[in-house]
């Protein structure tokens, strides 16, 4: 399915606001360009297999290396292939036309993204409902490639209710797309994948994906196609983090021989 060779890209995240998801929820459907999104896709198979860590469900990479048991980053740069060319496009769109200087990650302790994680779902595979946590600064950036996928969002329960089973918000991410996750997203939420091998309900109104109309045109016929569903191929999510807690390899790491 074919996509438009240059990127769209909103003058501001304000305009790129998911009107009936959570408030501070942003989605770009053409954040990437297919050129763009296939060397991205050669880069992360073509790391050293050790590169990956295999989970029950799912493998994955952290780029620039797993954190520390203390939810610790050693500092290290991201490979150049993650930051260019999409950390340099969210530095460029600013978060409303009032104040062009400031983007996403401007009050973050780094001003940048200094951790990504790469999730490969194979069809079949999900996560369980989870939220990110204290470990980063509260804006996630996800880029989406390979196929498309649906993700649950669920209002956090209070201590000792249980979890709705069904989700109070559905987002499709279509490949070459960014989705947004800040305020209340972030910290009022869990968000998670169910284990299914076709994604269905994929049309707008009750029960659909509240970012329907925001989907790009080919995506929407394709689904329309196939009566509102679609049979998953494999996706990566690439999720882009600021985490607050950075350490100089050697400083501050008594295990590495560093001063306390």
């Amino acid at each position: 399915m074919e996509q438009p060779s240059t990127p769209n890209l909103p003058k501001a995240f304000a305009d790129a606001l998911v009107p009936s998801a959570p408030p501070s929820t942003y989605y770009i459907p053409k954040f990437l360009t297919p050129p763009e999104e296939e060397h991205l896709l050669h880069k992360i198979n073509s790391v050293p297999l050790p590169t990956w860590r295999h989970l029950s469900h799912r493998r994955l990479q952290a780029h620039p290396s797993p954190l520390t048991t203390s939810n610790t980053l050693l500092a290290a740069p991201l490979p150049s292939w993650l930051q260019h060319p999409i950390i340099s496009r969210l530095s460029s769109v600013p978060l409303n036309d009032d104040s062009p200087q400031e983007h996403l990650f401007a009050k973050s302790p780094h001003h940048s993204p200094n951790h990504c994680l790469i999730n490969e779902y194979t069809p079949g595979q999900g996560i369980h409902p989870h939220e990110d946590g204290s470990a980063y600064h509260p804006v996630v950036a996800t880029v989406s490639l390979g196929s498309p996928i649906v993700l649950d969002v669920y209002r956090k329960p209070n201590a000792g209710e249980p979890l709705d089973k069904k989700p109070a918000w559905r987002i499709c991410q279509e490949p070459g797309s960014l989705l947004i996750s800040m305020g209340d997203m972030y910290t009022e939420c869990l968000h998670g994948i169910a284990e299914v091998e076709v994604d269905d309900n994929l049309h707008s109104g009750e029960g659909g994906v509240v970012n329907w109309d925001m989907l790009g045109s080919e995506w929407r016929t394709g689904f329309e196609d196939q009566g509102g569903s679609w049979r998953r191929g494999t996706r990566m999510s690439l999720t882009f983090r600021d985490v607050l807690r950075v350490k100089t390899l050697g400083k501050g790491l008594g295990f590495l021989g560093g001063k306390r």
